[in-house]
């Protein structure tokens, strides 16, 4: 059993936001939907916060501007709020209906991230504007010091075929080049570390590691492995 608390159409496709009691974890849960397809839940958000927190950390310095590609429901923006070295957030989302949640407060974390002043929303495609080196406000090169990235399911599970040139060794190049030294582009992976795209983030930024990240899942009987990728950049 579950409650629909939103349903709107996009450009691909309708999106959900649904609560439901959870009886395992004895808590409320949030999940989206896109279409049939399950795109997050707040079950279990270790991984996505990890993104922030583990990227961050590799981040010397203070006063660091980050981008977060992806909004969804919040966890991985609120995590880099939370670390004291960021001093502006911005986020690139493409549905306008995830940003309305947050606006409107329907999510766990309440209207959090857009009332904090620290917080610039940018609605649009992130793969589009990675490729033009422009996030409106910030553009060009070593205009960031941190791009954390939870959109696809992974570097070869994608929501739509678009992206996938994103994730190619010239694009994250490309991408490096919008990150002042020292910086960090971290991506999020509902997969275990894949060596090859290890690789790709090594020759892209110069520096390139993977992040395990295991979710012990009550009653389960298996455990969930998925992974945060980092380039640095020199």
């Amino acid at each position: 059993m579950f409650e629909e608390l939103d349903y709107a159409p996009t450009p691909i496709g309708p999106v959900s936001l649904r609560r439901r009691m959870d009886p395992v974890l004895k808590r409320e849960v949030f999940e989206v939907k896109l279409g049939e397809e399950f795109l997050m839940s707040s079950a279990y958000t270790a991984s996505e916060e990890a993104l922030s927190t583990l990227g961050l950390d590799a981040v010397t310095g203070e006063e660091l501007d980050v981008l977060v590609g992806g909004l969804g429901l919040g966890y991985t923006a609120k995590a880099a709020l939370d670390c004291p070295k960021t001093a502006k957030l911005y986020i690139a989302e493409y549905l306008v209906p995830v940003i309305d949640w947050h606006r409107r407060g329907l999510l766990p974390m309440g209207t959090a991230l857009t009332d904090d002043p620290r917080t610039q929303i940018i609605e649009g495609d992130f793969f589009a504007m990675a490729a033009a080196q422009s996030f409106g406000p910030v553009n060009g090169a070593a205009c960031l010091d941190a791009i954390l990235v939870d959109i696809d399911h992974s570097p070869e599970a994608l929501l739509s075929p678009h992206s996938r040139p994103f994730y190619d060794e010239e694009s994250l190049a490309r991408l490096s080049a919008m990150l002042r030294p020292g910086g960090v582009f971290g991506l999020w992976s509902d997969d275990p570390p894949d060596a090859r795209f290890t690789a790709r983030l090594e020759a892209a930024f110069g520096k390139g590691w993977a992040e395990p990240v295991t979710i012990e899942r009550p009653l389960a009987g298996t455990p969930i492995i998925q992974t945060v990728y980092f380039g640095q950049v020199a």
